[in-house]
């Protein structure tokens, strides 16, 4: 399974941004598919994550998840094995690279697995 994000780049403060993220392989089913993102010399951190069935949670931790919501949407077609989040009202704390990721497992498989795409860079200027 490999990850191909796209959408990134630079804006201005208040600005907007679609990222996109689409899975590609064969013969596996997908549990998750999420945002996660790294700031220079911070640790990564989760932004989004949305499941198979629908559950959306956002922000690994409760300061992010208070910062996100409400400006990002994290949503998913999985019949077309991609994951989007629209970022608005981006503030310049959001610069970071965004890194899509996916829990998967094969058909018939119960052990998740998990991958990571490649990262596209977010820059929020003030």
């Amino acid at each position: 399974v490999q990850l191909q994000a796209s959408g990134g780049g630079l804006v201005q403060a208040g600005g907007s941004l679609r990222l996109s993220c689409v899975a590609s392989g064969s013969g596996f089913s997908i549990n998750a598919m999420g945002w996660y993102r790294q700031a220079p010399g911070k640790q990564r951190e989760s932004v989004a994550e949305v499941t198979s069935e629908g559950i959306i949670k956002y922000g690994g931790t409760t300061n992010l998840a208070a910062s996100v919501q409400g400006r990002f949407t994290i949503s998913a077609d999985y019949s077309k094995k991609t994951v989007y989040l629209q970022m608005n009202s981006l503030k310049p704390e959001d610069t970071a690279v965004y890194f899509c990721n996916i829990k998967w497992r094969y058909y018939g498989r119960t052990y998740e697995r998990e991958n990571w795409g490649q990262g596209t860079l977010v820059t929020v200027s003030s």
